[in-house]
């Protein structure tokens, strides 16, 4: 099995394609201490990721790909703020959520489909704002990461609630804190 670190837009795909429909399958229809619940202060929850991916949709992902492809690192992309779910979710239950993340994740798809990026487009530098060099390919396969790191937030967020109702299995859990 390869461990390589070469970026394929199919495989990106296959990921971000899948989150959309997985969120829907775990998260609708749960009671609200699942989707409400975070790990602490300034924490996300099931609710709020699913509200900072419809906003990563919206400014983040394809806004930074046709910054590069336009700007090259000429010019930094605008920062992203991670924290814009807090007031852009308000008011909307999580099935409109989950529902309007599944729209715009399908049409940023359809739109990454349509740019047919070379290798050569994937090479494209840009510059971030906090992280300085970067490439297309490297913001692609971080929004596929990004997809997978949230998916894992979610879960160990949601295992958090039980940390102390499990008892002494949590010595197993690997996916509690410890202790």
């Amino acid at each position: 099995m390869s461990n390589d670190a070469v970026l394929r837009i199919p495989e990106a795909i296959a990921i971000l394609r899948r989150t959309p429909p997985l969120l829907s399958a775990w998260l609708s229809d749960l009671p609200e201490e699942w989707t409400s619940c975070n790990t602490g202060p300034e924490t996300f929850s099931p609710y709020d990721v699913v509200g900072h991916l419809i906003h990563g949709e919206r400014t983040d992902w394809m806004v930074r790909l046709r910054h590069i492809l336009a700007h090259g690192d000429t010019i930094a992309f605008a920062p992203v703020d991670r924290f814009a779910m807090y007031h852009e979710s308000q008011g909307k239950t999580l099935a409109m959520l989950l529902a309007e993340f599944a729209e715009l994740r399908a049409a940023n798809l359809s739109a990454l489909a349509d740019m047919r990026l070379s290798p050569a487009d994937l090479s494209a530098p840009g510059r971030h704002p906090a992280l300085g060099p970067v490439t297309a390919g490297q913001l692609i396969a971080t929004w596929a990461v990004h997809d997978l790191n949230h998916i894992a937030q979610i879960a160990r967020t949601m295992a958090f609630r039980y940390r102390d109702a499990v008892g002494p299995w949590r010595e197993y859990l690997s996916i509690l804190p410890r202790g």
